[in-house]
Parts: C-alpha cells; structure tokens; sequence
C-alpha cells in the first residue's frame, strides 16, 4: 500500500485494532505526564546504538523486530509515531522501520502537546500482547533503500546529479558542511504554533528561496550530524510527493572528505 505519511490530530483511528500508537518520548514523560490513548512507550534511546553493526545509529534489524514484537506490533501493521518535539524523534522512529522494511508508518502532524490541547490523555498503559515479527534479512544497500553510503555520497557529489540537504542549524552548516550542499533546517518545515507540518504551498516557497529543484523526480540526499533531523526532512519531503529522497545514516559523524565553510551564508 501507498504510505500514509501524515496523519492529523482529528483522523487518529484510536479504536482501529490494526493501529499502534507509539510513543516515542522517555518513560517517565510518558507514564507521569500522559499519552495519546492506547499508545505504546518505545523511548527513542531503545531504537538507536552507534555501537551496532548496522551504520550511523541504526539498532540492528533483529534488536529493532524485538522491540515492535514486544509491542504488539505485526509485520503487516500500520504505525502513526508521536513525540513532543515537533515530531523530529517520531520520524526517526519511521524512518528506521522503512529502513528494516516496515512501509506501512505514519507520523502525527502536530505533537504530544498540540494533541492535548483538544483531545483526551491517558495515564493508562494499554495491555499488548506481544507477537512474533520476523522478516528475511534486509539488506541495508538494496534497490528503493533510503539509506546511502560514504562511498556512493562521494559519486554523488563527482557526478552532480543529486542535490544535497545539510538539515541541520545554520552555524552548524557555516561552521562546516559537505560540498555544494544547501542548507535547510529541518525546524523550516514545521508550523510552530500547530507544532506540526507547515503547508505543502509554504514548504514549496521554502524550497524554492534555496534554489532546491522541485521536481519530485530529483534525486535528493539528505543529512545532518547522528541522523536524526534528517529523519524528519525524509517524512515532509515524502509527504508532498518527492519520489527519490535518501539519506546518508552516518552523516557528519562518518563523513572524513572535504568540508566547505561558509560565515556569510546569506539565509542565517
């Protein structure tokens, strides 16, 4: 099926028994402050290890099936993620179930605390039975994976067929950035007072004041520093129809080439 990859506040099917509702926040947020009805706390440090074998902070496909098995969770399941955080800790969550093959993923367009503001919380934990989630092994460099390499950034950037994304705060990218990339927080697409994504016509605005191409079909490479706000950028950027978005996982923590700099980056 056609990821759904957005979903809002009023069309959250909390009653659909083929949904789970995930929570991604610390424990304590989600046991002492509340949660989405029926949502199931998987804290963002149980999906992420630099340690792992996988690159950047990936988990590990078999640690990563654990956790959703654990949490009532079917291969064939559809997931909507939420943080309190303008959604950048959900996204990640998604993306690394894309990665490991479980397509059928939402993200909450606004956040634990614009949920609140009109809907019930909970305090409850929901009773899950766990189940058996299980799929052959992925391979992290197959056709219509998200994931790139060092090596095929590097080809990428020979090539200039790609646009690169640096997603991360402008001192950041002035400080240091990857060759030829365009600079372009992640913090640009998200409607603050919604806490949620800001309109396709106001994203498309942003995107065109940086000079990205909006062709849907252009090849897009995404990063930041650990992979996480890039996560975000993947989910909006997909949401509005770019068809060919990757990400490189290990980012500025693997990256050894070349950095430019650029003090007087005209869009701080």
């Amino acid at each position: 099926m056609d990821t759904q990859w957005l979903v809002s506040i009023e069309d959250v099917p909390l009653d659909d028994p083929a949904v789970q509702i995930v929570d991604v926040r610390e424990a304590w947020e989600y046991d002492a402050i509340g949660h989405l009805p029926g949502a199931v706390n998987i804290p963002f440090e149980q999906f992420r290890d630099d340690a792992s074998a996988d690159p950047g902070t990936l988990p590990g496909q078999s640690v990563f099936e654990s956790l959703l098995g654990e949490s009532g969770i079917a291969p064939d399941g559809r997931i909507i993620a939420y943080d309190d955080t303008h959604g950048v800790f959900a996204a990640r969550f998604l993306l690394t179930a894309i990665v490991y093959g479980h397509t059928n993923v939402s993200l909450l367009d606004g956040d634990f605390s614009a949920w609140k503001r009109t809907r019930a919380i909970s305090t409850d934990t929901p009773e899950v039975s766990s189940v058996e989630y299980s799929r052959p092994p992925v391979a992290l460099d197959r056709d219509g994976s998200p994931l790139v390499d060092t090596e095929t950034v590097e080809s990428l950037l020979e090539s200039g067929t790609v646009t690169l994304i640096d997603t991360r705060e402008p001192h950041e990218y002035a400080a240091g950035h990857l060759p030829g990339a365009i600079r372009l927080d992640w913090m640009e697409l998200v409607d603050t007072e919604s806490r949620g994504i800001r309109p396709a016509a106001e994203i498309e605005a942003v995107l065109e004041e940086r000079e990205i191409p909006t062709d849907r079909s252009q090849p897009i490479v995404l990063y930041c520093n650990t992979a996480r706000r890039l996560s975000h950028t993947y989910v909006v950027l997909r949401s509005i129809g770019f068809e060919d978005v990757r990400v490189y996982e290990g980012s500025l923590t693997v990256w050894d080439g070349p950095l430019e700099a650029d003090p007087t980056d005209p869009n701080q």
